[in-house]
């Protein structure tokens, strides 16, 4: 198993958790992603106010999906095939400025796609446990944020 900076297995989770949120809550675009050695916080755009089950279960899907160690897969494309090939979900609410004209995706096979320039891990189980740390809901933003710490690794 190779070692990783805990802010890379932070960021990779980020990916992990971006898919669980768009499976259980059906969210789109992601608004904010902050990562500081082993925390995280990714902030989505959500109409309603989830539940705690629902939070629940966007942590349970997230820890089964790194479980599993899904590869993560990196591809430097034309920006214009990624776009054919992938649509708009490998963009943020933040667009990618247009002079970029190649994009960096990374791929969760059937759980998550993403223009993003930074390390990842090789697969999703060297991300180890997310553990929630809490969550909040704007209401007038419609953003939701979930902010969470990995497990201590061994």
């Amino acid at each position: 198993m190779n070692t990783y900076s805990n802010e890379v297995r932070a960021h990779t989770a980020l990916h992990v958790i971006k898919g669980s949120l768009q499976k259980v809550l059906g969210t789109k675009l992601t608004y904010s992603t902050y990562v500081k050695d082993n925390h995280g916080r990714i902030g989505v755009l959500a109409n309603v106010k989830p539940r705690e089950e629902e939070i629940e279960e966007v942590m349970r899907e997230a820890n089964g999906v790194i479980e599993k160690g899904l590869p993560v897969l990196r591809e430097i494309l034309p920006r214009d095939d990624a776009e054919r090939i992938y649509g708009k979900d490998v963009y943020d609410y933040f667009p990618v400025p247009s002079e970029v004209r190649e994009l960096i995706v990374i791929k969760i096979p059937n759980w998550n796609v993403n223009a993003c320039s930074r390390d990842h891990t090789a697969n999703t189980r060297e991300v180890g446990q997310v553990l929630l740390d809490y969550w909040r809901y704007k209401q007038a933003k419609g953003l939701l944020e979930v902010a969470f710490n990995l497990a201590r690794s061994e």
